[in-house]
């Protein structure tokens, strides 16, 4: 069967619609950085494309070929949502936010299979935000998670609530907002979408 991470990291991708803590793991992602609100953004639109296509000729072209034992389910998009000063970040106003969207990079995947996946997307599709794609292991620790189920525009209730959440156990905010998308928003009704809504987090006294 499949590698799935979804499966056998359940604590990762499978949270309850009740907040809870979590440790996240080092894991390695193809990540491309942008700015602007992404229902309305080309840079955002392009740079979807590029993750996809990398990722895809990843598993389709090298590992599957090379080492069918290990083929795997492709993991879901990630975003990191955040601005310069995270104090004023806010859900509602989407034109000045920085973005990093991500997908996984299995762990058992070589550099050489990286980069020739780069290059396999390069001769296939050429996407144009291509060049931007960079690989990097991605350390977040401790986080609090929660499953939302919505419109992506109606999230904000739900946002708040994991931020209570997260200062009644002790804790405090700590680096990006985190979302990790389930489904494909093409071929999923808006009200039924699934998002992980993940923030890293602190213990407040520790400064």
């Amino acid at each position: 069967m499949p590698v799935d991470y979804k499966k056998i990291q359940p604590e990762l991708y499978k949270p309850k619609k009740q907040p809870s803590i979590i440790e996240v793991p080092d894991m390695k992602f193809f990540m491309i950085d942008g700015k602007g609100d992404p229902n309305v953004s080309i840079e955002y639109k392009n740079a979807i494309e590029a993750l996809y296509a990398t990722s895809y000729s990843l598993k389709m072209k090298i590992i599957k070929k090379e080492n069918p034992e290990d083929v795997y389910v492709v993991p879901p998009l990630e975003g990191l949502w955040y601005k310069e000063d995270m104090s004023s970040w806010s859900v509602n106003d989407k034109s000045d936010w920085e973005w990093t969207m991500m997908i996984r990079i299995p762990d058992f995947v070589s550099e050489d299979q990286i980069n020739r996946s780069i290059e396999i997307a390069r001769s296939n599709k050429n996407p144009i935000a291509l060049d931007k794609i960079r690989v990097e292991l991605y350390r977040e620790g401790g986080a609090a998670q929660i499953l939302y189920i919505g419109t992506y525009a109606d999230e904000g209730p739900v946002i708040q609530k994991l931020h209570e959440y997260i200062k009644n156990k002790g804790f405090e905010l700590s680096g990006k907002h985190h979302e990790i998308y389930l489904n494909d928003p093409r071929k999923t009704n808006a009200d039924k979408l699934k998002t992980i809504i993940r923030q890293p987090c602190k213990y407040a006294n520790l400064g």
